[in-house]
């Protein structure tokens, strides 16, 4: 398969998004008060004061997509203070990140003056009503498409099958890699799960009780590389309470190029389930929310998980967590638990077993998610884990995953084990007697 233009994404190019450009189309048409403040809103945005964990620039962008196109009047008007609540909300969710932003505080006072002007209410819904998922062009390849934006046909013509695989991370964080090695780690902060010609992930990880090393997801951010003619490069964000169904630039697909519609997002349930679909690299992405924290889960063809070079670095879904990150088999069978009252450890394993009736470890990854935080979400984190891969996975024999005995760290002897070498130790002195005898 052809290479990809390889290029890395820092924090310069996340913020290379004109500020300005979640203004355009906000003033009433033909109202110099409107103009006056879009002006003067225009210089002080564009101060370079913009900081990437201050998500201004990703209000903006969601509020120009979601405004683009309308005009003043009647039904338009209702669109329009949809839009700025929710702008107004995207803005309180990142306040804290923003203290001191010049272009923050000036967005602040920018939508009170716009929300005056088309009298809007504060109070009211943020999102319109949901659009009827088009079938067409808008969701999947133009039939006039280029051939290599479409992996699975490209494949065909060569008389070729992709052989799939699947990554998962949910929970505290548990992780099954690619080659179905299931791990719990503690990662916490900023660690990448893939990173190849293609695609680059990276999940950010906080503490879930200051008691515990366990931690989970609470973002993800996922960089497509720009490919031939079929794709521009794009960037997904993710973060705890906002899975926006749009690339941080605030459009659904993969940009001007003729390829653009092989790469979309879709949103499968409102903030809570998103799904990106890669036709050109047959790749699928889903990301999810349970209780305050993220889920992810990708299906991947091997042609393109291979797609990298040796310095490209750690990769958490390729190689797995580093041995100091890993956290102890033992404590994910509950035998970890000593200190934790044993009518607790079976209601723990009972709400378990009412989403996860096989005993294989995405339950006790639940049970033991369980027992360390005592939030009941993360049955559900532990749930759809294993309903994304039986979505995802290519082999339905690999589903559940039991406990091995290989995948015991140094220092955890297996009882079962030593039998087998007993006994032919036994033999063995038998033997050697026998002749004595």
């Amino acid at each position: 398969m052809p290479q990809p233009r390889v290029s890395r994404v820092g924090e310069s190019d996340l913020c290379a998004t004109p500020v300005w450009a979640g203004w355009m189309g906000m003033g009433r048409r033909d109202d110099p008060s409107g103009h006056r403040i879009l002006q003067i809103l225009t210089i002080v945005l564009c101060l370079p004061a913009v900081s990437c964990q201050c998500r201004i620039l990703k209000c903006n962008s969601e509020y120009l997509s979601a405004t683009s196109g309308l005009h003043q009047g009647g039904e338009e008007s209702v669109e329009f203070c949809v839009a700025l609540r929710a702008y107004s909300q995207c803005t309180r969710r990142t306040a804290r990140a923003c203290r001191g932003d010049l272009a923050y505080h000036s967005a602040v006072h920018g939508i009170e003056d716009l929300m005056s002007q088309h009298n809007c209410s504060k109070v009211g819904p943020t999102h319109g009503p949901a659009p009827a998922q088009p079938t067409s062009p808008d969701c999947m390849v133009h039939s006039d498409a280029p051939e290599t934006c479409n992996y699975e046909k490209s494949l065909a013509q060569q008389g070729r099958q992709a052989n799939y695989t699947h990554c998962g991370l949910f929970g505290d964080p548990h992780l099954r890699t690619f080659s179905d090695d299931f791990q719990t780690c503690k990662v916490r902060g900023a660690w990448p799960l893939i990173d190849n010609s293609y695609l680059f992930v990276q999940v950010t990880n906080v503490a879930v009780v200051h008691s515990s090393s366990a931690t989970a997801a609470s973002k993800i951010t996922i960089i497509f590389k720009s490919f031939q003619e079929c794709v521009e490069q794009k960037v997904y964000q993710a973060e705890t309470d906002d899975l926006p169904a749009a690339f941080v630039d605030g459009s659904r697909n993969g940009g001007d190029k003729h390829g653009a519609n092989s790469l979309w997002v879709a949103e499968k349930s409102g903030g809570q389930h998103i799904e990106i679909q890669a036709r050109y690299i047959g790749t699928t992405v889903v990301v999810r929310q349970a209780g305050r924290y993220l889920t992810f889960a990708i299906r991947m063809p091997e042609e393109i998980m291979n797609s990298f070079e040796e310095n490209q670095g750690l990769q958490l879904c390729l190689r797995g967590c580093p041995t100091n990150e890993r956290m102890d088999w033992a404590l994910l069978q509950g035998r970890g638990h000593q200190d934790v009252p044993a009518h607790r450890s079976a209601a723990a394993a009972a709400k378990c077993k009412d989403k996860l009736p096989v005993e294989d470890l995405y339950f006790w990854s639940c049970v033991f998610d369980l027992l360390t935080t005592g939030d009941m979400n993360f049955t559900l984190a532990a749930y759809y884990a294993l309903e994304d891969v039986k979505t995802l996975h290519s082999n339905k024999d690999k589903f559940h995953i039991y406990h091995r005995t290989a995948d015991l760290p140094p220092g955890n002897s297996c009882p079962e084990a030593t039998v087998p070498f007993a006994l032919l130790l036994l033999l063995c002195w038998i033997c050697c007697s026998l002749p004595h005898l």
